[in-house]
């Protein structure tokens, strides 16, 4: 059996996916943009029961969006991606279930 983890990547405030180089460079490709904001995907994912579910913040100007993926489904969304030691509980506050911190 495959499980599902949703997953709602955010870049410059847009849901994305994006493959290839890194956020440091320009040799990224975006494979997917979606028009729809963050907040639709956390609502669909608690609609359809999907858990382990996680908001990844690309680069600036995601921290908007991924709010409103946690205040569409609060305390059920991990957060990663530019997370420090001092936003992690910042984080938590707002809804996260959990972090993911490298620092």
């Amino acid at each position: 059996m495959t499980k599902f983890r949703g997953c709602i990547d955010i870049h410059a405030g847009q849901v994305k996916q994006i493959v290839g180089g890194t956020l440091d460079t320009t040799a990224f490709k975006t494979n997917f943009a979606s028009p729809l904001p963050a907040s639709h995907f956390a609502r669909l994912y608690r609609d359809h029961h999907v858990t382990g579910c996680h908001v990844i913040l690309l680069g600036p100007g995601c921290v908007e969006a991924a709010e409103d993926a946690l205040i569409a489904w609060p305390n059920a969304l991990q957060v990663g991606g530019g997370v420090t030691a001092a936003t992690a509980v910042e984080w938590i506050k707002q809804g996260a279930s959990k972090v993911r911190s490298l620092h």
